[in-house]
């Protein structure tokens, strides 16, 4: 396992995502996560990343009870985040700084991001000094690393970083689905951090599970290689790259956590046979016309929506309807709706609150008619 070659504290170049914990009754399964973090940390790894809005604030506490009352501070880095819909002024930020560091049960963050920048919120971003309030953390020891989460086209990122040359870090979504799309621009946001000499940080690797259950004709491509599984191909091309610095992998139970360790403690990029397989596994992709949701539950957990529909849920089983088509894509989706608990997709009354923190910056007004046409 290397070092990485950008922040001398972090161990290797893979980290422990804790957006998708493995869940029991609703609340996070402590004694899995313990037993996960400490495979993660056995196995020589110390970088985990949270955000307040993941598991609607349960993230943070459970790496509280789990993490840092369990590990000397020294043995982990933990990332965390100033998300849009937790301030309105600047003076609200250090108040919700101060309950992040007591949520988390630790004095400091090791990196602190201005979460999901894109080019709407980013304004808000400005207008509170929030910038220039979580730098003035860092002076006082409070954070030791300053950066953005990024979700938007490569030019905004470009803006972005020529007024802040303060922004020592950057994440980006970033795996080879989104490589060359012209939504994500996954390749051109890559560029803009080459060019500022800003080392990256990946979420989204396999595009919240789309690139481990992969259709059946992409799914041959990748086993006709005869080695890992399609996770381990999909982490290992974020990380082929020099300017990355740590991909964050979101794992919610042990296989999962062990097929990531097997990728990444003796990590070795692409070869040019597998990128050329991975290429091929989006022309597949492209034919399928699939939506490009990743299941980061923003448009659940950081809106309201009036009708309580789960959107990445009906997503998932219109994509795997038009992926697979087996019969259970439809009692996946009655599922969901059943017994009136959450809208149906044409419940929608078109109202965009959900829209406004689609880190994807999908059209989901105009996409649940066409759930709602496959289903109902």
């Amino acid at each position: 396992m290397k070092q990485s070659k950008f922040f001398s504290e972090i161990n290797g170049n893979f980290g422990f995502g804790c957006m998708r914990l493995p869940m029991k009754g609703g609340r996070v399964d402590y004694d899995e996560f313990t037993k996960m973090a400490d495979t993660f940390v056995d196995a020589g790894f110390n970088y985990f990343d949270t955000a307040h809005g993941y598991i609607g604030g349960q993230s943070e506490t459970a790496i509280r009870d789990c993490v840092a009352k369990r590990y000397d501070r020294s043995r982990f880095l933990l990332t965390n985040k100033l998300t849009d819909p937790y301030f309105r002024s600047q003076e609200d930020i250090r108040s919700f700084f101060e309950q992040q560091l007591a949520w988390c049960g630790v004095d400091y963050f090791d990196f602190y991001l201005m979460h999901a920048q894109d080019r709407n919120n980013y304004q808000k971003f400005k207008r509170c000094k929030a910038y220039e309030t979580a730098y003035r953390f860092k002076e006082e020891g409070l954070i030791r690393h300053f950066g953005i989460s990024f979700h938007d086209k490569a030019e905004v990122l470009d803006r972005i970083l020529s007024e802040h040359p303060e922004v020592e870090v950057v994440q980006i979504q970033f795996n080879y689905l989104d490589y060359e799309d012209a939504s994500v621009e996954a390749r051109k946001v890559y560029e803009v951090c080459e060019k500022y000499n800003k080392p990256v940080l990946v979420m989204e690797p396999v595009k919240g599970g789309s690139l481990v259950n992969l259709p059946k004709e992409a799914d041959k491509i990748l086993r006709d290689l005869n080695g890992g599984s399609n996770a381990n191909y999909a982490v290992r091309f974020a990380a082929s790259f020099p300017n990355i610095a740590v991909v964050l992998s979101g794992m919610s139970n042990m296989d999962q956590m062990q097929d990531n360790i097997s990728a990444m403690k003796e990590f070795e990029p692409l070869s040019e046979t597998e990128m050329e397989a991975v290429k091929k596994v989006c022309e597949t992709f492209k034919g399928l016309n699939l939506i490009p949701c990743t299941s980061c539950r923003y448009c659940i957990e950081e809106s309201e929506c009036p009708k309580g529909i789960r959107i990445p849920d009906l997503f998932a089983a219109l994509n795997s309807h038009e992926a697979f088509h087996n019969w259970n894509t439809a009692y996946y989706y009655d599922n969901v709706v059943t017994g009136g608990e959450h809208g149906k997709a044409s419940d929608c009354i078109k109202c965009g609150k959900c829209e406004k923190v689609c880190p994807q910056h999908l059209k989901i007004r105009e996409l649940l008619p066409k759930v709602a046409a496959a289903f109902e």
